[in-house]
């Protein structure tokens, strides 16, 4: 006889089975202050973390505060971060960005969502990292992998990430949220990649997968 799992139960069990693996996860982006992490969350859109990691020091070697950061051509930055892609664009985010912390803010990164986001090139998403990890403010923020595991675990529909975070927010405690941000990164990376993905071997979706068990 089958035992019906509901979303519920299928929430614990996915925060059961992180937390065994990844019970304290590391932020990925080095980073040694709030601008920092700002920079490299920044940084980091359709680039991995690890290629991030490696180009962050020779700027901030430069430039590791909003001042300093300003004083740098947009053609200087642009050069140092060209491995990370997108290059123009976020050259030009990274110098005006600087600039309006200095003029407006005292230098100082702001801790609100509408603020943040005003900036150039951030969007919700970092906004969403930085609150969470420079802050500690509870947030979700939804990247490709968190994306991927929701709509394979049947979290959600998988129609956009903003439904993706509210379902992930309105299934998972809120004191929750910014670890499981960590964490299921982490296993997205490990166990359920976007390609070669072995359904049988990860240890959620190989469980998640016995439909019966399922509603």
């Amino acid at each position: 006889m089958s035992i019906l799992m509901d979303k519920k139960e299928k929430g614990f069990f996915i925060i059961e089975k992180l937390e065994e693996l990844y019970g304290n996860p590391p932020i990925p982006l080095s980073h040694k202050s709030v601008y920092t992490l700002l920079i490299a969350v920044l940084l980091s859109a359709r680039c991995t973390d690890e290629r991030v990691n490696q180009v962050t020091p020779s700027l901030f070697d430069l430039a590791d505060n909003p001042f300093d950061m300003s004083q740098l051509s947009v053609d200087r930055i642009r050069q140092i971060i060209k491995p990370c892609g997108l290059s123009p664009q976020k050259s030009k985010a990274i110098s005006g960005l600087s600039k309006i912390l200095v003029e407006k803010y005292n230098s100082k990164v702001p801790a609100t969502y509408l603020d943040l986001e005003s900036l150039p090139g951030v969007g919700h998403k970092t906004a969403s990292v930085v609150m969470s990890q420079a802050f500690n403010i509870p947030s979700f923020p939804v990247d490709t992998h968190i994306h991927r595991l929701s709509y394979r675990w049947k979290i959600s529909n998988g129609t956009n990430v903003v439904q993706t975070e509210k379902d992930c927010k309105r299934l998972f405690p809120e004191k929750l949220w910014s670890k499981l941000h960590l964490q299921m990164i982490y296993f997205g990376r490990e166990y359920c990649p976007a390609r070669r993905h072995d359904p049988y071997l990860c240890p959620i979706c190989s469980f998640i997968g016995r439909k019966s068990l399922f509603k």
